[in-house]
């Protein structure tokens, strides 16, 4: 126990995490951890991202506007910077989706529906 609390707290101070991470001028890396399935009239039943066919990584580019998973590039279409948050908007294979990401801790919350239902992802972003 003592020597996984060790390793973590050395990532920690190799790598800092600042908030500006967050604030759309660094590229990131983002893992979705759990996620909901939802359709009209039923309840959302809870699953793993695989489950779900999310991709384990998503990158974020705020230069080039782009999200990328293992096989396909979605471009922004749409991002609104407040004080606490980034949102991000776009299209891909019928679904529309939206991603909020807090600017301090870098958690997110992934949105993709279409007329049939959504999926609703949650899962935190590193800088690259």
């Amino acid at each position: 126990m003592l020597s996984v609390l060790c390793a973590t707290l050395a990532v920690a101070v190799a790598s800092p995490v600042f908030a500006s991470d967050f604030d759309g001028s660094k590229r990131l890396i983002c893992a979705p951890v759990q996620a909901m399935d939802c359709a009209l009239g039923e309840d959302c039943l809870k699953a793993l991202p695989e489950e779900v066919g999310a991709p384990a990584f998503m990158r974020i580019d705020f230069e080039k506007k782009t999200v990328s998973g293992p096989q396909r590039t979605s471009p922004v279409q749409f991002l609104e910077k407040s004080e606490k948050q980034l949102l991000l908007q776009g299209t891909e294979l019928g679904y529309a989706w939206t991603i909020a990401l807090d600017q301090v801790s870098g958690k997110m919350m992934v949105t993709l529906v279409d007329r049939d239902g959504g999926f609703v992802l949650f899962g935190s972003c590193t800088p690259l």
